[in-house]
């Protein structure tokens, strides 16, 4: 890297509000951030609560002002972490403001900062999305169902290039499409590890049990992420996303099976020439780009290993035994409010299939059912109050569907 030239001034680290900071991928965003304190500068986190001593920990070790806790319950909790943790941390003079509820979380994410990191599991994102969107925010999105379930409403609200994608596989596309023009696209290419049940008929998953959906072969996530990535609604999803992201068709967006989970997404040009970008399975890597936008962030996570032998195979998906996929294109395609009863539905599914109400195989199964029974008055032009209907009848029909009943509020 060259040397900056005299008299120049180093720039001041950028503010980061991280969301979702106690989960697998607010953890490893602190740890980016941890390791460039002259880059980044962490100004306010948010969680749910479960975890209020890491919360409290991660408060003070990066001096936060504000902390959010979307369990209200869980706000006391917190609030004696961090009193019992302060002697430790130095005695801070004064312990962060704490903020409550999932609208505590949206006022967070349209504070003052530079970068806002939305790694909130699931649909409960989008408030928060909106409102870094609304202040200006660089966007850093690890919640995908947000952007999915939002849809024409989000990228409304979003300026060119506000939104940088956080997920490996888009971070991807994004790196590989600086190879070329728009115009010169012809493919975007998604690759997928194929989950803990790759080569098995849908017969042969039919009873597969949580903890042997849980066991991804390559990543290491959250309890909803691997469970979406037994079934590929993950994947779905990411196609969604991937629609949404780079205004490419569906009719040009591809899931291969890629099971070393080293070639995180390719681009295929016009002149049949194809970029993919290679990595080792390191979240870091995609959050310190994100984070950093447009520059790389050195020594983020350990690179490719070009000493050593290395296989990577890939093939085609097969959609008889993961219809999530394909389920994904029609409901995408559909537009309006459709992915986000595609989101909600699956949400409930997977709830559902964890407390053991329903196999893994009816959770897509029951997700195309809701599906098909959705009319989407709003069409092409939704309102929040629109995706926020049509995301809690996806839920209670999935619920009623999977024997749950109406009332039951999903994990």
């Amino acid at each position: 890297m060259d040397s900056p030239p005299p008299g120049a001034h180093a720039a001041p680290p950028r503010q980061v509000i991280l969301l979702g900071s106690t989960g697998s991928i607010g953890t490893q965003a602190a740890d980016v951030i941890r390791r460039n304190p002259g880059r980044f500068r962490l100004t306010g986190i948010a969680a749910g609560g479960a975890n209020p001593g890491l919360l409290a920990s991660q408060a003070l070790e990066f001096g936060v002002e504000v902390v959010a806790v979307a369990n209200r319950d869980a706000v006391a909790d917190v609030g004696e972490a961090l009193a019992a943790r302060a002697p430790a941390a130095g005695g801070r003079r004064k312990l962060p403001d704490l903020l409550a509820g999932q609208e505590g979380i949206a006022e967070l994410a349209g504070r003052q900062c530079d970068v806002v990191l939305n790694a909130v599991t699931g649909a409960v994102g989008l408030a928060a999305t909106l409102a870094a969107l609304d202040a200006g925010r660089v966007l850093a999105l690890a919640n995908k169902e947000s952007l999915i379930m939002g849809g024409p409403l989000v990228a409304r609200r979003a300026a060119p290039g506000q939104i940088v994608p956080v997920d490996s596989e888009h971070s991807a596309i994004a790196q590989c499409l600086r190879g070329g023009r728009s115009a010169e696209v012809r493919k975007l290419v998604i690759t997928a590890s194929g989950g803990p049940f790759l080569h098995r008929s849908r017969s042969e998953m039919a009873g597969a049990t949580p903890e042997q959906a849980l066991a991804h072969p390559t990543w290491n996530m959250g309890p909803v992420i691997t469970i979406n990535s037994a079934t590929l609604v993950n994947k779905g999803l990411e196609v969604i996303e991937a629609h949404l992201l780079f205004g490419v068709g569906f009719d040009q967006i591809e899931v291969v099976v890629h099971r070393q989970s080293v070639i995180h997404s390719m681009v295929e040009f016009a002149d049949g020439s194809t970029l993919a970008q290679a990595s080792p399975p390191d979240m870091r890597i995609p959050i310190a780009l994100a984070l950093g936008w447009p520059d790389r962030v050195p020594d983020a996570a350990p690179a490719v290993d070009w000493t050593t032998a290395h296989t990577w195979t890939f093939e085609p998906l097969d959609e008889d035994a993961f219809p999530a996929v394909p389920l994904a294109k029609e409901v995408g395609s559909a537009g309006g409010t459709m992915p986000a009863v595609y989101n909600a539905a699956n949400e409930a599914c997977v709830a559902a299939f964890m407390a053991g109400r329903i196999p893994f195989a009816r959770i897509v199964d029951t997700v195309a059912q809701v599906v098909s029974e959705h009319h989407d008055p709003a069409g092409t032009a939704v309102e929040l109050a629109d995706v926020l209907a049509a995301d809690a009848w996806a839920r209670n029909r999935a619920r009623e569907l999977s024997g749950a009943g109406e009332g039951t509020t999903a994990a």
